[in-house]
């Protein structure tokens, strides 16, 4: 085992802004009515639906159903779901450049509608420069089940304790350490490059 740990990341919140509100705020006029479509209908867990690997057809057809009267705003989730993202995380993006300039391998696991996955592998480079990638919907298993942690490490042949996870939730990190990971609660770019450098990852200080 190297003295060095393997760099396992999180991309929603980590790599690029995420938040379906900046979506639903352009499609309702007050903020209130958007905040309730959020809470109960495009809410968390049908997104998880998606990461799980429903598809899109049929998780916004099923979705209309139930609330006929916003199909136009339930569709806009498919159709413009890239406007739920926000700015990149530059920060983040900087710190693997440097890894990957190091011949660190690096790695992800993200809750990740596998249609979705897809039409962003051209748009945001810094995904073609990981060593590998599990995408939940894919594998129809989502964190924090220590499951997709386990897959993971199977799949690219490493043990956990081999492997530093970084997540924005906590929950996703407290999984990731109880199957033996070494997990980092991200918060901003600076406080985890200390910390990477910290675990002995070759990357400037401060930068």
């Amino acid at each position: 085992m190297s003295d060095m740990p393997v760099p396992v990341f999180d991309l929603g919140g980590v790599f690029v802004d995420w938040n379906p509100m900046y979506l639903f705020r352009k499609l309702f006029p007050t903020e209130e009515e958007a905040r309730w479509f959020h809470e109960n209908i495009g809410t968390k867990d049908w997104n998880l639906g998606f990461d799980a690997g429903d598809s899109y057809a049929s998780g916004i057809a099923r979705m209309v159903t139930r609330y006929p009267k916003y199909w136009r705003e339930i569709q806009a989730y498919d159709l413009r779901w890239k406007e739920t993202f926000g700015d990149f995380i530059e920060g983040t993006i900087a710190i693997h450049d440097e890894l990957v300039a190091a011949e660190i391998p690096t790695f992800a696991i993200t809750n990740f509608s596998w249609e979705k996955w897809m039409t962003c592998l051209g748009e945001w480079t810094f995904l073609e420069k990981f060593d590998g990638v599990v995408v939940s919907g894919l594998e129809r298993l989502v964190k924090p089940d220590p499951r997709i942690y386990r897959l993971f490490c199977e799949r690219y042949s490493l043990a956990p304790e081999e492997c530093v996870f970084i997540d924005d939730n906590e929950i996703n990190v407290s999984s990731a350490n109880s199957i033996g990971m070494t997990g980092i609660h991200f918060t901003d770019p600076g406080s985890l490059r200390a910390e990477l450098i910290r675990l002995g990852l070759p990357l400037k200080p401060g930068a």
